[in-house]
């Protein structure tokens, strides 16, 4: 299926990561002008943004419109690792915020910067990677990372809704390169970085009509059932 990105313009905030470079490489494969973005720039179609800021995500969105004039694909990978956070301080105020601002804080930031553009534009696709930790309670600073991204991933889509652009979010549970087929009862199937960006590429197409929604990659919680 031709999933019609093709010369479009598709920028990657945390593309050098561990899913980002493969959502990169999918995009670039389907034919879009890929931009990757991360705290230090390394290239022609790369620039430097640090989430954090407000400033810094600013500048890097007008130096991508500079050069290409305007993004039809956003797509936020950047936030620290979950290996970083520490699980004796799942609980702590200052831990919990840190980690909020670092994952959802910084999606919201480069979405508001790109948003009013897509939205003048009529058209653009916005997805977002969070983690199948905002269904399990057990680690504070987990799931409210991760919640926080579907929560204000699904205000952002409602704000848009009917303008022709899409915002989602992907869901993975672990992820390896050989994920294993078992899953595990209370907890999310094991998901591939290719097998992300797979899902990735397709939400960033304008054939998909899908928005609003928090989609869970290989399998959602086993055992978890929510209405």
């Amino acid at each position: 299926m031709d999933l019609e990105l093709r010369d479009r313009v598709a920028l990657v905030v945390g593309g050098r990561g561990y899913i980002g470079a493969a959502v990169a490489e999918t995009l670039r494969r389907e034919g879009a002008r890929v931009v990757v973005a991360s705290r230090s720039a390394d290239g022609d179609d790369a620039v430097a943004m640090d989430t954090a800021s407000q400033e810094s995500v600013d500048a890097a969105v007008s130096r991508v419109f500079e050069q290409h004039g305007r993004i039809d694909v956003l797509v936020v990978t950047a936030a620290p690792a979950a290996g970083t956070l520490d699980p004796e301080r799942a609980s702590d105020p200052e831990q919990v915020a840190a980690a909020i601002d670092g994952k959802a804080l910084g999606f919201l930031r480069v979405a508001n910067a790109v948003l009013p553009h897509q939205r003048a534009a009529g058209s653009g696709r916005v997805v977002v990677i969070s983690g199948q930790n905002a269904y399990l309670a057990g680690n504070v600073t987990t799931s409210l990372r991760n919640a926080a991204t579907s929560i204000i991933a699904k205000n952002l889509a409602d704000q848009v809704a009917g303008t022709g652009v899409a915002v989602n979010v992907v869901n993975p549970g672990s992820v390896t390169d050989e994920p294993a087929a078992e899953v595990q009862r209370g907890a999310g199937g094991e998901s591939s970085p290719q097998q992300i960006a797979d899902l990735v590429a397709f939400l960033a197409s304008p054939r998909s009509a899908v928005s609003g929604e928090s989609v869970s990659i290989a399998h959602r919680v086993l055992g978890q059932l929510t209405i």
